[in-house]
């Protein structure tokens, strides 16, 4: 394998920094999950993504099935958008909402579907050529759509070396203005007999983002581990430096990604290159409340899951601990959350009241 490299040795010794000997420790408020009094299964494999939808209703979306549904514990069904057939929906693969008004972005059609809170389908909104055909990642209460644009990555991958872009645009999508970059892929150089190529680290980070309401944009800074803010009129907020612990990738965490490949392609796979530490978070959502969850790495063995809870001034609030080893925290209400539990036969929804936070007792 290729050894540690590049930007994971700056995601190290960020950590490191704020982890010395003359560091302050700070006691932070936690929330500990119960367990889920209410399940809905699937069939999907994969662990989905999510959006809510008012009450006890969740837009769920499995790229993997290629299926988007309405989740209603209330009424404790799974009903699919636009049926099964593939007039509506073909290839979804993620959601977001604006108002009472929810959105799903679809690759193969091209397009992103608009649907009512109830699950009837409001319209549609093409892919944005001037952008390479890019689909809008969220949208904001004026109107303006946000995307996510990926640099052009040449043959070799050399190009994966620039930021994406952050790309904002108003509702007749006539003009896009990038508002932000992200964080470069942490890249390694691959000498083969196919020739020299790039590749990205297995195991490294990358930035995240969402927008507020009111046209905010957060920024989940994965090397600098804290939370970015941008407001409406271009004022800038550099969150706090999240308090994390080093987290080293073992053999047991690359056998463990291993698995996910055909037998007669893990020779390939074990030879990619690897960073030799996981990166501070893995997934980020905002929350109803505008707050931005973030789901933190952890050791293989580890039994529960943290999420950081980070406000609109960049500032940690509190640690939540979900105490379900293969389960994921998908999305949260104003008092409720979703949570997707992988076991054998495919993935369990289980709502759970979001926990309230308190000091922990010495």
């Amino acid at each position: 394998m290729t050894g540690p490299r590049g930007g994971a040795w700056l995601l190290g010794l960020t950590l490191l920094a704020g982890c010395g000997a003359g560091a302050t420790r700070t006691v932070l408020r936690e929330g500990h999950f119960d367990p889920p009094p209410d399940t809905l299964l699937t069939r999907y494999v994969n662990v989905p993504n999510a959006v809510w939808l008012g009450g006890e209703r969740w837009l769920v979306v499995s790229p993997e099935f290629n299926e988007a549904v309405l989740a209603d514990f209330g009424a404790r069904t799974l009903r699919p958008l636009g049926g099964r057939g593939e007039a509506e929906l073909r290839n979804p693969f993620t959601a977001f909402r604006a108002a009472d008004t929810a959105y799903v972005a679809d690759w193969a059609l091209r397009r992103v579907t608009v649907w009512s809170a109830d699950g009837r389908l409001l319209g549609t909104v093409p892919a944005a050529d001037p952008l390479r055909g890019a689909l809008p990642r969220a949208r904001d209460a004026a109107g303006q759509w946000y995307f996510e644009v990926a640099p052009l990555p040449r043959a070799d991958g050399s190009g994966y070396r620039d930021s994406a872009a952050v790309v904002r645009a108003g509702p007749g999508l006539a003009r896009f203005d990038t508002v932000a970059r992200l964080s470069p892929l942490d890249l390694a150089e691959v000498d083969d007999p196919s020739g020299r190529r790039f590749e990205r680290r297995i195991f490294s980070g990358t930035d995240r983002w969402g927008v507020l309401p009111d046209g905010t944009l957060w920024l989940a800074r994965v090397y600098p581990n804290r939370v970015d803010w941008l407001a409406p009129d271009g004022s800038r907020t550099r969150g706090t430096a999240l308090p994390d612990r080093i987290i080293e990738v073992t053999t047991t965490d690359l056998e463990h990604w291993l698995l996910q490949f055909p037998e007669e392609l893990r020779s390939t796979a074990r030879r990619l290159p690897w960073s030799p530490f996981k990166p501070p978070f893995v997934e980020a959502f905002t929350s109803a409340a505008n707050e931005v969850w973030l789901e933190k790495s952890r050791p293989v063995a580890d039994s529960t899951r943290r999420y950081h809870v980070v406000d609109r001034a960049g500032r940690l609030l509190s640690v939540m601990v979900l105490p379900i080893r293969q389960g994921h925290v998908i999305a949260v209400s104003d008092s409720l959350a979703l949570i997707a539990e992988q076991y054998a036969e495919g993935v369990r929804l289980m709502q759970a009241p979001v926990p309230v936070a308190r000091v922990p007792e010495p």
